[in-house]
């Protein structure tokens, strides 16, 4: 087989994006730059807001988006709206379930609704994060089930795991280099042609699909430990009395040391990824102990911190039950909306356990989205009340130059999960 078997130049592609939330909208638009493209959500409300010119995740500007819209791109729920695209890229949210078990429910309807639009010669790419196999023998037949096309004959597949950092407006997906891969070496080849022509920072073609797949569940996995690494640091160290901050600033002094920081380690990435890895690891015979012990102290830190506040209350005599606690940031990560398995919740839910009353203040989480997902309420806008105790749990650059003591009553406590504060505090990891 040669590339014209495919039938698409790349002058000719017309790419199809499904799922446009933090990874599949950026994406989008940015190969609407080069390429006719349409985006393709389930959720007729996000489709219609876009459409609108407005991004409620603003991981790109309204201006951004309302002139990709006026130079031709355009959003969808519907699937006939795609049918005669033929590269479609599947960019949809691939979480854990209550077990930790990887949760592929989105990413499988996903690959069915492809099967009912694709046709020969199209190719489907794979942008969700997986363990090594899941598009091959996993998201492969599905498409082929629903649409009685045969894999490597009559469509084929890539694999290019996205690298995107939600918040990051410096390290936007066309500055990040992107591993490609596809299931034939012709069709890795125009994978690999196709994002090198929209991604400036270049791109890393793998040999394989599975290789493509392993090396992005690593990369979350890598940081994962050793974010665990310096989390562990920070109880050891916070029981000598020691300022992990300032011990990391001096280690950090040697060329090869490696700099991260203790805080709360959740969202759909990094929280996620490593269990991931860990469900193939299992299934091929082999318990990963590292990886899962970095697991369990990373979702160990929401807890750890809720106690520790609780303990410097109680050293300056705060009454527990029914004392105020205000909780600055929900979402699982600074300047950023998201909101999914952020590790706050586990903070709200051990200060629960002392009758304690929970406010939360977020400047950019949706108070609409909390409610439905965690069933806790939120406000956007700062209280004005006076607390027994305050938690800055996200590093929000609206949080920086606060004056949290305004926020508290006489002896009150702050704890700064991540080091943000210049002035006294009574707590931080």
């Amino acid at each position: 087989m040669n590339i014209n078997s495919l039938n698409i130049k790349l002058k000719d592609v017309q790419i199809a994006v499904i799922g446009l939330g933090y990874v599949g909208l950026p994406l989008a638009r940015l190969f609407s730059t080069k390429y006719k493209t349409i985006g393709f959500d389930i959720d007729e409300e996000r489709v219609q807001s876009l459409m609108q010119g407005i991004d409620v995740t603003r991981e790109i500007s309204d201006d951004l988006l309302q002139e990709a819209i006026a130079d031709g791109f355009c959003c969808t729920s519907k699937l006939k709206n795609i049918h005669n695209c033929n590269v479609y890229i599947v960019t949809v949210p691939t979480p854990i379930d209550r077990n930790n078990s990887p949760d592929l429910t989105k990413l499988l309807a996903a690959s069915r609704s492809v099967g009912q639009v694709i046709s020969k010669g199209n190719i489907v790419i794979y942008e969700s994060t997986v363990y090594p196999g899941a598009t091959e023998e996993d998201c492969v037949p599905e498409i082929e089930h629903i649409s009685g096309l045969k894999y490597n004959h009559d469509f084929f597949a890539g694999y290019s795991p996205e690298r995107i950092n939600p918040g990051d407006k410096e390290h936007t997906v066309e500055k990040i280099k992107k591993i490609t891969s596809g299931s034939t070496p012709e069709i890795a080849a125009f994978v690999n042609e196709l994002y090198s022509s929209v991604i400036t920072a270049g791109t890393h073609l793998a040999p394989s699909i599975k290789i493509a797949e392993a090396a992005k569940v690593i990369e979350n996995s890598q940081r994962d430990i050793n974010s665990a690494f310096v989390n562990e640091l920070a109880k050891i160290f916070n029981k000598m009395g020691l300022s992990t901050h300032d011990i990391l600033e001096a280690a950090s002094t040697k060329w090869n040391f490696l700099s991260f920081r203790p805080g709360l380690v959740g969202g759909h990435c990094i929280g996620v990824d490593p269990y991931y890895l860990a469900h193939k690891a299992i299934e091929y015979g082999y318990h990963p102990e590292i990886i899962l012990a970095g697991r369990r102290l990373n979702d160990s830190m929401g807890e750890y911190v809720a106690l520790q506040t609780i303990k410097c209350m109680i050293q300056k005599g705060i009454t527990i039950n029914c004392s105020r606690v205000l909780i600055l940031g929900i979402t699982f990560k600074e300047n950023c909306s998201d909101i999914r398995n952020t590790k706050v919740l586990d903070i709200v839910n051990t200060l629960k356990e002392y009758d304690v009353t929970i406010s939360i203040y977020d400047t950019w989480a949706s108070p609409e989205e909390v409610k439905l997902e965690y069933n806790l309420d939120i406000v956007n806008k700062l209280p004005d009340e006076k607390y027994n105790a305050v938690i800055l749990a996200v590093a929000h650059n609206e949080f920086i130059n606060l004056d949290i003591s305004n926020l508290l009553k006489d002896n009150g406590v702050i704890y700064d999960v991540k080091n943000m504060l210049k002035y006294q505090i009574d707590g931080r990891l």
